[in-house]
């Protein structure tokens, strides 16, 4: 499993342009060991560092009846707007809004 988990952790990570020092510092861990189980070099992960990354980088898809990545990735962002809400209201009601504008422009297309 880590074999194939720790290049997607990279591609993810580098796709959102945080560095490996950065997220490391992030998760909590050091640097040396981040490198390691994106390259596939260490066999041990904790339960809490893949919850962390899970939260981080949604690296596994945990609806278990959804087979749809749409669906899936939808379900994130709706957590993350949820957590957004309660952080910053405002903020998350542009988010909304210019969401919902964007696609009802894009199919009338």
């Amino acid at each position: 499993m880590l074999q194939n988990l720790g290049p997607l952790i990279r591609t993810l990570r580098t796709n959102k342009g945080i560095s490996l020092n950065a997220f490391a510092e992030k998760l909590d861990v050091s640097p040396g060991y981040l490198s390691n189980l994106e390259t596939g070099k260490t066999d041990t992960i904790q339960l809490s560092l893949l919850e962390k990354l899970q939260k981080e980088l949604y690296v596994l898809p945990l609806n278990a009846g959804t087979s749809d990545e749409l669906e899936s990735r939808l379900n994130h962002a709706l957590e993350q707007l949820r957590e957004l809400e309660k952080l910053n209201p405002d903020a998350a009601q542009y988010l909304l809004n210019t969401f919902e504008r964007g696609l009802e422009l894009l199919l009338k297309n």
